[in-house]
């Protein structure tokens, strides 16, 4: 048995691939079950985004397991694999421990420690155990990645500083006027930028906002996106009079902002300061504005200044984020190991057990006249004895786990206690998910096969 996760995302190929090997996300359940069909699949999870689809899955044998989903992707998507088999990246067991943990925490992003990729493996995890392609395996591993990245988040610096304009935008506007709940703010440019920038004033409970565009057509379809208002061009001057912060990125060539446009505005403002930033290439704001007083003027350079220090600074929290995955993968690893003693422990368990209560049935036929206390004592005093006798056997078990000898070690105790169960512990832990989920795939795959054509 091992674990794999195989797939392509935005660093080991184009768009162009990535396109063609996307799932619907009204498609993962059917996709999930029908690979769930294949008996080299024992446990499986999609996780398909705009920038990856990767295929998470518990194999029998790595070779035919890696066959499997292959041929499985060329069926669903209807692609020889000549198209796609030399864009696909492969991990396996430890390799893809870190490779969850890194994509979970956002460490695998486009945008280094975004929190939105973790949402979405949570989702890919929580559908799969939902129409049950998961088991043992991938119920722990899963949840261990998701609780190691909120934890990641959350004790490094990771996701805490801005890394995209718009971003870095808004967090200077924050930063200089502290709550943005009440401030009046103006988007000039109707598009990406500007769309981006509102999305992240929304965030920050920004509620008085204002789009402006030279087609007001533009400008009020995306202010309705965000509960704005909408305003022509032609009322720029007039809405500067009341407007707190701009953020301007339109696609104009000539500065669309004067100096002396905004030395007539302060004029009637007073003293209320007026900050600009200028996120458009070519600048849309004169660069002499910011020599007016009580304008602050910052531009896409000074931005861009701020993006790589904090850049600099998610790199650093990454470092130590590694080290963490380090130790989720040892950790991973002993309980990974300790379920081949499990069974040996139980049987023991169940024996000691066993001989206790045959032991007490003959006390108690034997002596009839004893009283429920008496009864109770001898129950718990017998219980104690057993456990007392087994307690530091099964210690010695649960240091078995990461032994080179189990095998062989465990096969001994199991003769030496005469514990049959304990002799076959590796081929019945190998056949326990396995079983599991064969089990699954009989109870859904009339199902299936109604539903989709891509079974195998």
């Amino acid at each position: 048995m091992e674990i794999i996760v195989v797939g392509v995302n935005y660093r080991t190929t184009s768009v162009k691939i990535r396109e063609q090997l996307s799932f619907l996300e009204q498609d993962l359940p059917r996709a999930m079950q029908s690979l769930q069909q294949n008996p080299h699949i024992i446990e499986n999870i999609i996780l398909s985004t705009c920038n990856r689809t990767e295929i998470y899955a518990v194999i029998d044998e790595q070779k035919s397991g890696l066959h499997a989903i292959e041929d499985f992707l060329a069926h669903w998507f209807d692609l020889p694999k000549k198209v796609f088999e030399n864009h696909l990246f492969t991990y396996q067991n430890d390799e893809m421990i870190e490779h969850l943990m890194q994509v979970s925490a956002g460490m695998d992003s486009m945008v280094l420690g975004e929190t939105q990729i973790l949402g979405q493996v949570r989702d890919s995890f929580l559908l799969a155990q939902t129409i049950q392609t998961t088991g043992p395996i991938f119920n722990r591993l899963f949840k261990q990645a998701i609780t190691f990245s909120k934890k990641a988040h959350r004790t490094t610096n990771i996701a805490s500083h801005a890394v995209s304009i718009s971003y870095a935008a808004v967090e200077l506007a924050k930063k200089i006027f502290g709550h943005l709940g009440e401030k009046q703010v103006s988007i000039i440019g109707a598009g990406e930028m500007g769309e981006l920038a509102l999305k992240n004033l929304q965030s920050h409970g920004t509620k008085n906002i204002t789009v402006i565009n030279r087609t007001f057509e533009t400008a009020e379809k995306l202010a309705l996106q965000f509960g704005g208002q909408a305003q022509s061009m032609q009322e720029l001057s007039r809405n500067l009079l009341e407007t707190d912060i701009v953020i301007s990125s339109t696609s104009a060539l000539t500065p669309i902002i004067q100096q002396e446009m905004i030395r007539n505005v302060m004029a009637k403002r007073g003293n209320r300061p007026l900050f600009i930033i200028d996120i458009a290439v070519p600048r849309d704001v004169e660069h002499s504005v910011s020599a007016l007083e009580n304008v602050f003027l910052y531009d896409i350079d000074d931005l861009q200044g701020i993006v790589d220090a904090n850049l600099a600074e998610r790199k650093r929290a990454a470092v130590k984020i590694r080290r963490m995955i380090e130790a989720e993968v040892i950790i991973f690893n002993e309980w990974l190991s300790s379920l081949s003693v499990v069974p040996a422990i139980k049987a023991i368990k169940n024996k000691g057990v066993a001989i206790q209560q045959s032991t007490l049935e003959s006390i108690f036929n034997k002596m009839p006249n004893l009283t429920d206390r008496e009864q109770k004592v001898l129950t718990k005093h017998t219980a104690s004895i057993v456990n007392q006798l087994l307690m530091e056997p099964i210690e010695h078990l649960k240091a078995l786990a990461s032994d080179s000898d189990r095998d062989q070690k465990l096969q001994f105790i199991g003769e030496l206690f005469g514990v049959e169960e304990a002799k076959k512990i590796n081929d019945e832990q190998l056949e326990l998910a396995e079983k599991a989920n064969h089990r699954l795939k009989s109870m859904h795959l009339k199902e299936v096969q109604q539903e989709t054509s891509c079974s195998f």
